[in-house]
């Protein structure tokens, strides 16, 4: 039984679920909001620095807690809607946006201001988690136009992000600027009417009939903090260089990361209920996943943290100018959505990704001969796109493979990695850019969408390939 069949009223008694063309808008725009936590956060640097009389590198920390919460929220939420059910997932997760925002809010110094956006980011990553658990569980014969309309509605937040962030910074304040991932608390109300309680079912297996039921398996804590302590101090460690951190510091992140990642990699060794599942570390299907979205992901975040320097430095533009600009990209990565909603059965969707990969990563390397406006917004542009097919068509996969009792953490796990990637993308770029020109780090970045689309376009090996079961 699906999900959405669950939460007929003949069962639940309560009011039926979305009709099936708002399945993806509904669950886009509760996952949609979550990238202004990047993108619109970044134009609004600048007045936070001087409004609480704080260098440019300490308010890199706005950033940098966002990128480490949200990643890792994502798979602990994600786990969560496992063992717990979506419904109670969105409530507690609203909670903790709505606390996180509260505190950015009213935050008197940088401190606070940072530990507000580590919550609020830990919230938001619990949006995007039952986002994509929704969108996954709908029925088969519904899910190509649920795809198209999350893919759409996602490639509209991620264009228009840069310009509601100028817009809020210049006419309202920053502080709104750097809330707006509290959007999603609009369209809870929404997904929770496909999102039925929990119920126990099917005695002694310790697992339900349907997504978001939950199970019975208790969460594995140690693993979920191993996990956490090895993705923090990575990403902290990779952008050390554009936080300014002394060698004391990174040399205690580096021991924290060596440690905890021989932990983790014990776990999942010696642990049949491992918080990362040992079939899952296995999976050939979640590996090539994970990898076109780490690259993708690479390469977006090195646009939006380039691309903007470059066009508002070199060329002059305003940031209301460069949003504006970035605009049409809307409409074409909402149109290569509804095109992978439809497509994502057999080869289709993976051949219609690497090409946009493929023209992502060319955009990217055109930035080598030069910073051209046009060729910088066209890059921009073909990021948005590539994110929003990788997440219709990566969603669209692991639905069809990863058994309905382990998908959310499966799901949250993965664009853990795929956040991951972006923050590597952006460290990368940053860290080039000391030693080369801008436009010229933004070429090599280009690598990253390169080996996504090589990887996209290759034979899926599908002998032998079993969804995971066990973990």
């Amino acid at each position: 039984m699906t999900m959405h069949e669950a939460a007929s009223p003949a069962t639940t008694g309560r009011v039926p679920a979305p009709k099936p063309p708002s399945y993806g808008l509904r669950y886009g725009a509760l996952f949609g909001p979550v990238v202004f936590g990047v993108t619109a956060a970044g134009v609004a640097l600048p007045d936070v620095a001087s409004a609480l009389d704080a260098s440019p590198t300490a308010t890199g920390w706005v950033l940098t807690a966002h990128a480490l919460a949200l990643g890792v929220g994502t798979a602990l939420f994600g786990r969560i809607a496992d063992t717990r059910g979506v419904r109670a997932t969105l409530l507690l997760g609203s909670l903790v946006l709505v606390a996180g925002a509260v505190v950015c809010l009213v935050a008197p110094s940088l401190g606070v201001l940072v530990a507000g956006r580590f919550v609020q980011a830990a919230g938001s990553g619990a949006m995007a988690a039952c986002a994509m658990a929704l969108t996954a569980s709908v029925p088969p014969d519904r899910r190509a136009r649920a795809f198209a309309g999350f893919g759409a509605t996602m490639a509209v937040f991620s264009a228009g992000a840069t310009l509601a962030g100028g817009v809020l910074t210049e006419w309202v304040t920053w502080r709104v600027a750097l809330v707006l991932p509290a959007l999603s608390l609009l369209v809870v109300p929404l997904c929770l009417a496909g999102a039925p309680a929990r119920r126990n079912s099917g005695k002694g297996t310790g697992r339900a009939k349907g997504t978001d039921r939950g199970t019975d398996r208790a969460m594995d804590l140690p693993g979920a903090v191993l996990l956490t302590l090895t993705a923090m101090s990575f990403l902290v460690l990779i952008q050390s260089s554009a936080l300014a951190l002394s060698t004391p510091p990174v040399t205690v992140t580096a021991a924290v990361l060596l440690l905890s990642a021989a932990g983790l990699t014990w776990r999942i060794r010696v642990s049949e209920t491992s918080f990362v599942p040992r079939a899952l570390v296995a999976d050939r299907v979640f590996l090539r996943a994970a990898v076109i979205g780490i690259g993708v992901y690479a390469g977006l975040f090195a646009a939006l943290y380039a691309v903007p320097q470059l066009l508002v430095r070199d060329h002059g533009w305003s940031v209301l100018s460069v949003g504006l600009r970035l605009l049409p990209g809307a409409a074409v990565g909402a149109a290569l959505s509804r095109v992978a909603g439809r497509l994502t059965a057999g080869d289709h969707g993976n051949r219609l990704l690497g090409a946009v990969s493929l023209a992502f990563a060319v955009a990217l390397a055109g930035a080598l001969t030069g910073s051209g406006a046009l060729l910088l917004i066209l890059g921009a542009s073909l990021g948005f796109s590539a994110f929003s097919v990788t997440q219709v068509c990566t969603t669209a996969l692991m639905s069809e493979h990863i058994e309905p009792a382990r998908r959310g953490g499966a799901m949250g796990l993965l664009n853990l990695t795929f956040f991951v990637g972006g923050g590597v993308g952006s460290a990368t770029a940053g860290a080039l850019a000391k030693a080369m020109p801008l436009s010229t780090a933004l070429g090599v970045v280009a690598l990253f969408p390169l080996a996504a689309a090589l990887v996209a376009f290759a034979p899926a090996r599908r002998a032998g390939s079993r969804p995971p079961r066990s973990g």
